[in-house]
C-alpha cells in the first residue's frame, strides 16, 4: 500500500486497462491472456502473458480439491465452523500467495514501467485491473519519472534522495 502512495505522488493516473475473466472452460477462476493494445508501448507481451498464466495457475491451485480441503470441510462441520477462527483454509493461503506475487510483480516489472496491477480479489475476482501512470511533469505519454523510481529503505517506492 505504501508503494502505491509513492507511485501516485510522483505520477498521475492516465487510464486503466481491465483483463476480463475467461469462462471458456467453465466457471473456474481464470483470466484472459489476450494482450491489451493499450500496454504495447509499456510492457512486452511475453511478460504480461507470463503474469496472467501464473495467476491462472495459482487460482487453479486454490480451487483444487484434495485431501487437505476434504479434511478442512470435515473439521469445519465437526466444530460448527469455529475451526476457521484458529486456522487458515488452503484457499486463503493461496490467496495470500497471489497477493505476494502481485506485489512482487509490481515492484520488479510493472511499477518501473509506469503500470500497477490490482489484486483481482479487490475487484471481486471479476477483472485484473492495470493502472497506467504518466509523469506529472510531462504533457506527453512519457514515464521518465517512473523509470527513476527505486525501492527506498523501509519506505516502499520513491525517488532516490527525495524526502517525504
Amino acid at each position: 500500500v505504501h508503494s502505491l502512495q509513492e507511485l501516485r505522488r510522483s505520477a498521475s493516473l492516465a487510464t486503466k486497462v481491465f483483463v476480463q475473466r475467461d469462462y471458456s472452460d467453465g466457471t473456474t477462476c481464470q483470466f484472459q491472456t489476450k494482450f491489451p493494445p493499450e500496454l504495447e508501448s509499456r510492457i512486452e507481451q511475453q511478460l504480461f502473458e507470463e503474469t496472467v498464466k501464473t495467476l491462472n495457475g495459482f487460482y487453479a491451485e486454490a480451487e483444487k480439491i484434495g485431501g487437505s480441503s476434504y479434511l478442512e470441510g470435515c473439521l469445519a462441520c465437526a466444530t460448527a465452523y469455529f475451526i476457521f477462527l484458529c486456522m487458515e483454509t488452503h484457499y486463503e493461503k493461496v490467496l495470500k500467495k497471489i497477493s505476494k506475487y502481485i506485489q512482487e510483480q509490481n515492484e520488479k516489472i510493472y511499477a518501473p514501467r509506469g503500470l500497477l496491477l490490482t489484486d483481482p480479489l479487490e475487484r471481486g475476482m471479476r477483472v485484473i485491473e492495470i493502472s497506467i501512470y504518466e509523469d506529472r511533469c510531462s504533457s506527453g505519454s512519457s514515464s521518465t519519472a517512473l523509470l527513476l523510481l527505486r525501492p527506498t529503505a523501509g519506505r516502499g517506492w520513491g525517488v532516490p534522495g527525495a524526502s517525504y
